[in-house]
């Protein structure tokens, strides 16, 4: 463990340090889509904490993603000021947590099959709130036309908003790392592997999985920040099932049970749909794309069942010879966080 422990260290040091590396050799498009690529990880973590930490498997996580982009342009000064960065992303951080901490409310009361259907149902609802209704401009979405400043950080400037995304993701890792390993991680942890065994030790669930909820809702909620205020603009599709089904796979195809899973899943996801979609390496199939990623992914799970992540210790393992229980029979309740 304590090898493998090391190895992800090391991996995690060498894929900050590439990403804040990146700007000064790509050109803007590089640029731009790794910085789209980063918070997509930022939402990946957020349900991390949910699927691979709680056990909860949520099917609306796109809802506190829409929530908060659509909070950044709502929200924004009217007159066309430079709006404060922090007082934005608190905003749109405490409105997605708002909006999580309702539905996970009523949504643990339910569990299993049901606690998807219902967490999608949600999703839907918010979807069509935003989608059938004047406040978020409708099918035809709305424009951020004014991007925040902090000082001499201006997120109008490439570099800077790069830099600024960079960061959020980095703390967003580091606070989720942290908070796996203080008590209350461990309680979730306890509640993912035997929820009956928790609550006959005298352990009330409910509240920790509400709190999980929500801070995993807030999370999200600072991903969807961190994409309007890179766009520009926000519509309703931000909030739609297709993309939490996305970010799902994301998660299982990078490793269920670890941080740094949901980080290579989203990038992984990304990489291969950029790639799929390349019409000068497929030519006129790139049209038919989804089933290049489909059947990519299916290949991934079939011969990588403990995902993307596990693949340096595995290769390690043939390399001198040796399968430690972890080659033998493993699931993600058995991995610690990293």
């Amino acid at each position: 463990m304590h090898i493998q422990n090391r190895y992800s260290f090391i991996s995690l040091v060498i894929l900050f340090g590439a990403l804040a590396l990146w700007p000064f050799a790509a050109s803007s498009y590089g640029i731009d889509l790794v910085a789209k690529m980063m918070i997509y990880a930022l939402l990946a973590l957020s349900l991390e904490l949910l699927v691979g930490s709680t056990g909860l498997v949520c099917f609306g996580q796109a809802a506190f993603f829409g929530v908060g982009a659509y909070a950044a342009v709502l929200l924004a000064p009217a007159d066309g000021s430079s709006a404060t960065l922090l007082l934005g992303l608190m905003e749109s951080i405490l409105l997605a947590g708002l909006c999580a901490l309702l539905i996970g409310s009523l949504s643990l009361k339910t569990s299993g099959v049901y606690f998807i259907m219902v967490t999608l149902a949600f999703a839907q609802m918010t979807y069509f709130i935003i989608h059938d209704t004047p406040v978020g401009g409708g099918s035809d979405g709305i424009f951020l036309y004014v991007k925040p400043t902090l000082g001499g950080l201006d997120l109008d400037k490439p570099m800077h908003l790069y830099g600024f995304i960079w960061l959020s993701l980095l703390m967003g890792y580091a606070f989720l790392s942290q908070l796996v390993k203080s008590p209350f991680g461990r309680a979730l942890s306890g509640i993912r592997v035997n929820e009956q065994r928790m609550k006959a030790s005298g352990f009330s669930t409910y509240p920790y999985k509400l709190g999980a909820f929500t801070v995993s809702g807030m999370i999200a909620g600072w991903a969807g920040y961190l994409f309007a205020i890179k766009d520009g603009f926000v519509n309703p599709e931000l909030l739609s099932w297709h993309l939490s089904g996305a970010v799902l796979v994301m998660i299982i195809l990078g490793g269920l049970g670890r941080l740094g899973g949901a980080l290579i899943g989203a990038f992984a996801f990304a990489v291969l749909q950029e790639i799929f979609q390349s019409e000068a390496l497929f030519g006129s199939f790139a049209k038919h794309w989804q089933l290049s990623l489909g059947l990519a992914i299916i290949s991934c799970v079939a011969f990588m069942p403990n995902g993307l992540i596990a693949l340096p210790s595995q290769f390690v393992r043939r390399l001198t010879g040796s399968i430690g229980p972890e080659g033998l029979t493993h699931t993600p309740s058995n991995k610690s966080q990293s």
